[in-house]
């Protein structure tokens, strides 16, 4: 006959369970050793018995593997935090571009494009919303103008203040000095012509030129042409040649 089916439960006869425990300890490190040359494995295996004693096997080293085991649970953490985070950031940069997809279209359809596919209520809505935009910007210019105009007032009133406080220095530094030594500067002052000693002194520069022509009328036949008394010397002076060439010309 085969050999029964065993129940796997705990062995509640203490001697009973020591002796099982002894023999299939045996047998668990053997074939761990068999797995570890028959498939070039690295295997470690630990027991802790029940009264707390220690049981091992390393093909390669307790501390060698406890160590390679150890990095590839780190390994093994940081890559399945890194794909979480890998995923929760893929799910909201979807989020994000359906975001952006939306607030394109309000954009267009505030530009009255891409109206078709809206009801009569949705237009509704757009032409409010257009509405209280256009009473926004009125009354942020109205604002803006306000400003500017109150700017201007008091650079006004700046510029008033100035020109006041500068009118009192100068009335205070007239008061200071007595009218009898106000003096006009030399280049301020004005000295009026006379007509008459114009007329005079045009008089006498044409007499001057005059004789000086008459000095050397016998040298040169050149003569200065300076208006009309100039001209008259001229053909005063020409008048006798002529009369000399006629005679000449009739012997």
């Amino acid at each position: 006959m085969g050999r029964g089916k065993i129940e796997i439960k705990r062995i509640e006869n203490a001697t009973s369970r020591q002796v099982t425990f002894s023999k299939r300890r045996a047998g668990l490190l053997k074939k761990a050793q068999e797995l570890s040359v028959l498939c070039d494995a690295e295997v470690a295996l630990i027991i802790f018995s029940s009264t707390g004693k220690l049981f091992e096997f390393s093909s390669s080293g307790m501390k060698r593997t406890l160590s390679r085991y150890k990095k590839c649970q780190d390994c093994s953490e940081s890559s399945l935090v890194e794909y979480d985070t890998e995923r929760q950031q893929s799910k909201e940069i979807n989020i994000l571009k359906d975001e952006i997809s939306k607030l394109r279209m309000a954009h267009l359809r505030m530009l009255g494009k891409e109206l078709k596919g809206l009801s009569p209520k949705e237009l509704q809505h757009l032409e409010n919303q257009l509405n209280e935009g256009i009473l926004l910007v009125k009354a942020r210019k109205e604002q803006l103008l306000f400003e500017q105009l109150e700017q201007s007032r008091l650079q006004e009133q700046r510029a008033l203040l100035e020109n006041e406080t500068l009118r009192k220095q100068v009335e205070e530094l007239r008061a200071l000095i007595p009218s009898t030594e106000r003096v006009m500067p030399p280049y301020l002052e004005f000295h009026p012509m006379d007509r008459k000693h114009h007329i005079k002194h045009d008089i006498i520069s044409s007499n001057v030129v005059c004789n000086c022509v008459s000095e050397r009328r016998g040298d040169s036949d050149t003569s200065l042409h300076l208006g009309l008394a100039s001209s008259d010397v001229y053909y005063k002076m020409k008048a006798p040649e002529r009369a000399s060439s006629s005679n000449d010309s009739d012997t």
